[in-house]
């Protein structure tokens, strides 16, 4: 399997991209999904950061990266 990136893989191989996306090569061809779980909704007032390095992510506000939503924010 080919890869985006043209890296060649072989079959049964996986592999973390550096998007944070989970690969495998099948006879099929390549699988990819997320590797960060998101939330279904974020409040108005909040966006997410995602870092990329070790593939989490966090909820700040959006005029403020500092400061990070409360989960409390996230049931209204």
């Amino acid at each position: 399997c080919n890869d985006t990136n043209g890296v060649l893989h072989e079959f049964g191989s996986e592999w973390k991209t550096a998007d944070c996306f989970k690969c495998s090569c099948t006879e099929y061809g390549i699988d990819c999904c997320s590797i960060i779980l998101t939330p279904v909704k974020t409040p108005p007032k909040c966006e997410m950061i995602v870092n990329k390095k070790d593939c989490t992510w966090k909820l700040v506000l959006k005029n403020d990266h500092s400061k990070e939503c409360s989960v409390g924010s996230l049931l209204h």
